[in-house]
């Protein structure tokens, strides 16, 4: 329980610091992946915060940003209200949130009360973290987020607090993936930014 709280407060004060990489250069920036890079396509099914078994196929066809977050990671509860304003906005352009609880059911039931959630709250403990870990990320804090594209790949991960120009960074990407400007090597490379 100590190595959590030092992981926890060890990202609250990493994800305070400013966004440090131009966001705008890193498109240009991105060099190739190599044929080594092994697609990833994260599959689970875990219970929602009614106890109703999701799976994360449900949401096939749309950019997916998988939020692992906990009720006492003061940075989780801090992005919450951005990411349910990019829900509100960008969930018509295909894209969506699925906030994955690395908590206690009872919780995460008692604390969506209070912060309406406008996503999908997901809820496990070592089986959300199996979830990161078998996608190939080594599990080592929260907030936590994954990116997905719509056919399922997984295209990169943010560890720490997501910020403004992180989530329209990676709406750009999106945009420029599904428009076939980019490939997913490039795509995957350009998100190697956040």
């Amino acid at each position: 329980m100590g190595f959590v709280c030092l992981m926890a407060g060890a990202l609250f004060y990493a994800a305070r610091l400013p966004v440090q990489v131009q966001m705008d250069d890193a498109i240009e920036a991105a060099p190739a992946a190599t044929d080594a890079d092994a697609p990833i396509y994260p599959a689970f099914t875990l219970t929602d915060i009614d106890g109703v078994e999701r799976d994360l196929s449900e949401w096939s066809g749309k950019h997916r940003l998988l939020n692992f977050w906990a009720t006492w990671c003061a940075p989780c509860r801090r992005e919450i209200p951005l990411l349910k304003a990019f829900q509100d906005e960008q969930g018509g352009n295909g894209f969506q949130i699925i906030g994955i609880a690395v908590d206690f059911p009872e919780q995460v039931s008692a604390y969506a009360e209070t912060a309406e959630f406008n996503y999908p709250i997901l809820v496990g403990q070592e089986d959300a973290m199996a979830v990161a870990e078998s996608s190939g990320v080594q599990f080592v804090g929260m907030p936590f987020t994954m990116i997905v594209a719509r056919d399922g790949e997984l295209l990169n991960t943010h560890i720490g607090e997501i910020r403004d120009a992180h989530l329209e960074h990676i709406v750009r990407v999106m945009t420029m993936l599904d428009s076939g400007e980019i490939d997913k090597d490039s795509a995957r490379q350009a998100l190697n930014f956040l």
